[in-house]
């Protein structure tokens, strides 16, 4: 805890002083672009990594990067996306996975969580990663089937958010994107699934476009016709 006590003075004495007037325009509310859901793993840190701003990204963090398909039971990452579609408008969601995840890892080795019932339940919504690499991918080395699961397991949350009302909804107006990213950790390097192709390419920042998950606009564009 000191550690962290004596980060937050540094804070307050020598970064607050600078961006003064930026908290004080946070303090009335925010008005992120994009929602950003990634893993609780302590070694990713999105404000580090894409260099942004408070107020910037509205993040999301849990085990594994999961999104739990829609249905009744309301989870926090549903409520949380519900809330920046809706009420922050954000224009873009992004799900990113990460190398050396020890949630992949779970679902690699059910054994290593078999003490942990609660995590085993959550990992469940990576089975579609699972099995997608367990029928499609025989013959790989433990350390490619991992980074295979993890990238299986981007899309299939991409998949459950699609399921979500509110992100549907956006989609078709043409309104929201969704994205899939994988960071590799040990070379700070990104990819980016896709959909088009149907794999994971190199985010390349002077790309004339960013690859996205997003089906085609529907409502707008009948409208415009």
């Amino acid at each position: 805890m000191k550690r962290l006590i004596e980060g937050f003075s540094h804070f307050h004495h020598h970064v607050f002083p600078s961006q003064r007037e930026l908290f004080k325009k946070l303090a009335a509310g925010q008005s992120p672009s994009t929602m950003f859901i990634t893993c609780a793993d302590s070694r990713v840190m999105p404000e580090m990594m894409f260099n942004t701003q408070p107020g910037e990204l509205f993040v999301y963090r849990n085990i594994g990067n999961i999104v739990p398909p829609y249905a009744q039971h309301v989870s926090g990452v549903v409520a949380a996306i519900e809330y920046a579609v809706r009420v922050l408008k954000v224009k873009h969601i992004v799900i990113c996975g990460h190398s050396d995840c020890g949630a992949m890892k779970a679902l690699q080795k059910p054994e290593l969580v078999k003490e942990m019932p609660s995590v085993s339940a959550w990992m469940k919504h990576g089975d579609v990663a699972k099995y997608v690499v367990a029928q499609n991918n025989q013959g790989l080395s433990e350390h490619e089937t991992l980074a295979c699961l993890t990238r299986e397991n981007v899309v299939g949350q991409l998949e459950h958010l699609r399921t979500l009302p509110v992100v549907a909804a956006g989609m078709a107006r043409g309104d929201l994107s969704i994205h899939g990213w994988v960071y590799d950790i040990e070379h700070a390097e990104i990819e980016a699934f896709d959909a088009e192709r149907g794999c994971f390419v190199k985010l390349d920042p002077n790309a004339s476009k960013v690859p996205d998950a997003t089906p085609h606009m529907r409502f707008a564009a009948t409208a415009a016709a």
